[in-house]
This record gives structure tokens, sequence and C-alpha cells, in this order.
């Protein structure tokens, strides 16, 4: 059960990149965004507990003269922790500074 444990981890992660990459966020939504993304992950099969963080220094570089910018990958860290049975894994997706990507890997 520890691979369909990862396995979901995996998928958890690359939902939540695909459906909130590009949504708006400024400094009066960023906490009700991370705490949607949480939410959204922790209403899925097998989660036991999620977590996601917003680079405030990367939104404050890259707010428009509008006050709010657009997600993007390299601005979310995000950490899953997934049970099937008696297996649990947990796995985070943050972005990768040297291959300039954001990554999916499981805890150990």
């Amino acid at each position: 059960m520890r691979e369909l444990a990862a396995f979901e981890a995996g998928i958890k992660l690359g939902a939540l990149f695909h459906q909130f990459v590009g949504i708006p966020v400024s400094f009066e939504n960023v906490e009700l965004v991370e705490k949607t993304m949480e939410s959204c992950m922790k209403l899925q099969p097998y989660v036991v507990d999620a977590e996601v963080k917003i680079d405030k220094r990367k939104l404050k570089e890259r707010l428009s003269s509008f006050n709010y910018t657009s997600l993007e990958g390299d601005m979310i860290f995000a950490r899953v922790k997934v049970r099937v049975e008696n297996d649990e894994v947990e796995a985070v997706l943050e972005y990768d500074k040297k291959l300039k990507y954001p990554l999916m890997r499981l805890l150990l």
C-alpha cells in the first residue's frame, strides 16, 4: 500500500499545482489562498494533513500596479501527508532553484 500512498500524494500535488497556478493573488488574499489550497487537498481521499505556503518575497516582487499578480509555480511550497491503510507517506512540491523548475518529491 505504500506505493499507492506515494501515487496518491503525487496526484494531490499535481492537481493542486495545475488547479491554482494562474489565479490572482495579492497580500490582501494570500493567506486565504493558502488556506483554500490546503482545504482542497484535505478534501481528497487518503489525505491526513496538508500545508501550503506562498513565497511572500516573490509575491511582493511581482505585484502589478493594480496590487496583485498571477500565482506562479515557483511561488508555491506545498506539503501533503497521505495514509492508505497502515502506510503513510509525505510529499512536497517546491521550486528547485538549480533546475529552475517546481518539483515534487517524497520525504523519506
